[in-house]
């Protein structure tokens, strides 16, 4: 039995096989409003059409100062809501299901696109003045502002009201984004958490933050829509988080709501040694999915219908997310059915051998 191509359903939602597109910033809101376009509507659709089982959207600001760049998408407003219901409805229309990752950048926000400019973008040239679980800035980046106790429990607040302007936009499914060096993970890692509030200290402190926004999703969005954390599991330093710590968290996450775990890796800190390789994330992602219940994602040059096949079938790993090999080829789910014998129901019509052209 090919697993890849198994259903799976997560509370009410069902995703018709394994194969799940990873969330890509397309840096693409040419009016730097947050409002998504025709660029997002043809390019997530495009992944619906050729296949997949979910199509995640970019990173997506639940907060103005929470844009990686002034191009980046967000959900901070109604209108941006209501701009996004074109995309879930055309995913739906193709099959699959549509996720949002909402997103804050933390200290590594206000920076230009690569084709605008290079690196951090000053407030006197329309940047802003960065936030965070600490003072201290990433390297060449504005210097946040460490937001007091009051502020983060504002902060809070914005991730659960992006959720609920989601749901009402047709998301099906929510992720948070608490990995790649942003907020989140700023909270989670001791590197940049040195905080002696409520949300600094012992792991389980540091996991307030994280642990505060779930709760409150989940109280304001209900028990039917599935919620997915993105964790980068290791900083690759012996004082940074760590494996083993990003499953504790993990299991703290299932106590108040969260349904699956998308494993990266990295992005907090500059000067570490990364194992770049073919599914270089694969063993993070199985030593996570060893100590929870939930499903866990693997995600990270996985390029190759067999190879995803052989992590399903040789770990405890239950979803591929794909994320460079699907902007070469968004319709690579359809190449892997074919690839591994598998016939499947949704080919396009349109794309069909009966089509000839005109």
């Amino acid at each position: 039995m090919t697993k890849l191509f198994e259903p799976l359903t997560i509370r009410t939602k069902t995703s018709r096989n394994r194969i799940w597109i990873a969330p890509m910033c397309q840096y693409s809101c040419e009016n730097q409003d947050g409002m998504p376009s025709n660029w997002h509507v043809v390019h997530l659709g495009s992944r619906a059409v050729g296949g997949a089982g979910l199509v995640m959207c970019e990173a997506t600001a639940v907060h103005p100062d929470g844009r990686i760049s002034p191009w980046d998408t967000g959900i901070w407003n109604d209108d941006q809501g209501k701009a996004w219901k074109e995309v879930t409805d055309f995913i739906r229309e193709h099959g699959a299901l549509s996720a949002i990752q909402l997103a804050h950048a933390g200290r590594k926000a206000s920076n230009y696109r690569s084709w605008s400019g290079q690196g951090a973008i000053s407030v006197e040239n329309g940047g802003w003045v960065p936030v965070s679980s600490t003072s201290e800035a990433f390297p060449e980046y504005n210097t946040p502002h460490e937001l007091t106790t009051q502020e983060v429990y504002s902060s809070i607040q914005d991730w659960v009201d992006a959720a609920k302007r989601s749901i009402d936009a047709g998301f099906d499914v929510l992720e948070i984004h608490a990995a790649h060096g942003y907020l989140v993970h700023q909270f989670l890692s001791p590197i940049t958490n040195q905080r002696t509030d409520e949300f600094g200290g012992s792991l389980e402190k540091r996991a307030k933050y994280l642990l505060d926004i779930i709760s409150g999703i989940r109280a304001s969005v209900g028990e039917d829509v599935p919620i997915i954390v993105r964790f980068s599991a290791t900083d690759y330093r012996e004082d940074g988080f760590t494996v083993e710590q990003c499953a504790e968290v993990a299991k703290l996450c299932e106590a108040v709501g969260a349904d699956v775990f998308d494993i990266s890796s990295g992005g907090l800190v500059l000067g570490v040694k990364i194992p770049f390789g073919p599914g270089y994330q694969v063993p993070m992602a199985n030593d996570v999915a060893e100590e929870v219940e939930s499903p866990v994602a693997a995600v990270g040059l996985i390029t190759d219908s067999k190879q995803a096949e052989e992590i399903l079938q040789t770990t405890d790993v239950e979803i591929i997310m794909i994320g460079r090999l699907s902007l070469r080829d968004p319709y690579w789910p359809l190449r892997a059915a074919h690839e591994l014998g598998v016939e499947v129901d949704y080919w396009p019509n349109q794309y069909s051998r009966g089509t000839y052209p005109a």
